[in-house]
């Protein structure tokens, strides 16, 4: 047992200690990271610059940019900064704070792709009144609701990790401060923290994957209801990205906060954590891009110009 007193740092794990293998690495989320951000910014720059993309689905995918820009940015530059410097012990102020940055942007990435599939919802089945329904003010109070939920997230997580007085060891099997992780360090009552972990899964994963699947339920009979196979799978193709992103990122969130004990492992779970805070922001924009003719045909324009 150590008491929070004496707690200043935290031990993070790696993924290999081998050097040469660690270069490799070292090369690999460097170069992963600069794709993510260049990526999201260009996403966001091919948006913010044609007229023609100022609706309420491209607003809120160049905030999905932006947050997944943070979300990598909270992970990644440590880790390799802990590669490069064969370190892996963070502050322990240091990890709460990315503890609490890290819920926030992954909690704003849950609550954006689900009013994506209301925007789609209210496009699909309701045409006629979308532009009312989903209007400028109704999309900014949608975003501040979701920066609103995602800050509650991140604040109750912190308070339970703060409600602490002792923590078992000073090792975390992951390498960032999962808060999954950071809260089975704790000493103190596991009723608490289990109650926590399983009220937000519930909060901020069942009930947006229940909006989600309720949304593409009324899109898919509506769909089905077009009578010619060109709008069917027009209208369909609209939604396509949009299910890739969702898939991507709640398949390997879940599988890492809602696992079971019994078939734990580190490194399936390291692997898996890689998946939504690198992986899942990097391939974002090239799944929203490569199959939108809009975005494609703007991002042209901006790179040829540009050069």
């Amino acid at each position: 047992m150590h008491n929070l007193t004496h707690v200043s740092e935290i031990h993070l794990m790696g993924f290999s200690d081998d050097p040469v293998l660690q270069l490799v690495l070292f090369g690999i989320f460097l170069s992963v990271y600069l794709v993510t951000v260049l990526g999201n910014l260009l996403l966001i720059l091919a948006v913010s610059s044609d007229p023609h993309l100022h609706t309420p689905m491209y607003f809120f995918l160049s905030s999905l940019s932006l947050v997944d820009i943070c979300i990598s940015s909270t992970t990644v530059p440590k880790m390799i900064v802990g590669i490069l410097t064969n370190s892996r012990v963070i502050s322990y102020m240091g990890c709460l704070t990315q503890m609490s940055l890290f819920v926030l942007f992954a909690c704003m990435d849950d609550m954006l792709l689900t009013v994506m599939a209301y925007d789609r919802f209210v496009a699909i089945c309701h045409p006629l009144h979308y532009a009312v329904t989903v209007s400028t003010p109704r999309c900014a109070l949608l975003l501040l609701a979701s920066v609103f939920l995602s800050l509650v997230d991140s604040q109750l997580h912190n308070s339970t990790v703060l409600l602490s007085t002792c923590f078992k060891h000073m090792e975390i099997a992951n390498f960032f401060c999962d808060p999954s992780h950071l809260l089975s360090l704790s000493c103190s009552d596991p009723l608490l923290n289990t109650m926590v972990t399983y009220t937000v899964g519930v909060i901020f994963g069942f009930f947006p994957v229940l909006g989600i699947f309720f949304s593409y339920y009324k899109i898919v009979s509506s769909v089905l209801k077009i009578p010619s196979s060109e709008g069917r799978c027009k209208a369909f193709s609209t939604c396509s990205s949009h299910l890739s992103a969702v898939c991507l990122f709640y398949g390997t969130g879940f599988g890492v906060y809602l696992g079971s004990d019994v078939s734990y492992s580190p490194i399936k779970d390291m692997v898996a954590s890689l998946m939504y805070t690198v992986v899942t922001p990097m391939l974002n924009p090239f799944i929203y891009s490569l199959r939108n003719r809009e975005i494609n045909s703007t991002l042209k324009r901006i790179l040829s110009w540009r050069v």
